[in-house]
């Protein structure tokens, strides 16, 4: 019997869901792939555009940067993975000030190899290759560096 797309996307789904179970994670297999479900200890920070890529460059040099799904479209968005959002109300609101959308309580992230409308989900740091996940205020002081970087220098530009 020939082996079909749907099949082996199917076998990669399921190959990929059991690996993230054995992290900890609590998965959804859905017809395109695999979600995860934000839950006390593992939730979600997204963020686009330039703040994506500011970040990104600050969690690198500082080597706080953990698993980063990485998802294409018309507007590309990073979602990064983090633990510590009970205990992080401050840091969470400072997020949504900032223009991140923060994924928690049962919200549900598309995991590679899960296929999207405009491509596949996939690791931009998979956590096999992270040292850790990062508490959400990590990232909450990545955007704040960040933006008030930025800040700074559109006000040295202007004057």
């Amino acid at each position: 019997m020939p082996v079909t797309s749907t099949s082996s996307v199917t076998a990669a789904s399921a190959d990929a869901a059991h690996g993230y179970r054995e992290r900890g994670w609590t998965v959804a297999e859905t017809a395109n792939g695999v979600c995860l479900i934000t839950d006390e200890r593992v939730a979600a920070v997204e963020v686009t555009g330039a703040l994506a890529a500011d970040v990104r460059r600050f969690l690198l040099a500082n080597n706080l940067s953990g698993p980063v799904i990485e998802l294409n479209g018309a507007q590309p968005r990073d979602i990064h993975l983090v633990v510590g959002v009970a205990k992080a109300a401050r840091a969470i609101e400072a997020l949504r000030d900032a223009g991140a959308i923060v994924h928690t309580d049962g919200a549900g992230i598309p995991l590679p190899p899960t296929r999207l409308s405009h491509g596949s989900a996939c690791w931009r740091i998979a956590p096999s290759e992270a040292r850790w996940v990062p508490p959400v205020v990590a990232l909450a002081a990545a955007v704040r560096a960040t933006a008030s970087a930025r800040a700074r220098q559109l006000s040295d530009i202007a004057c």
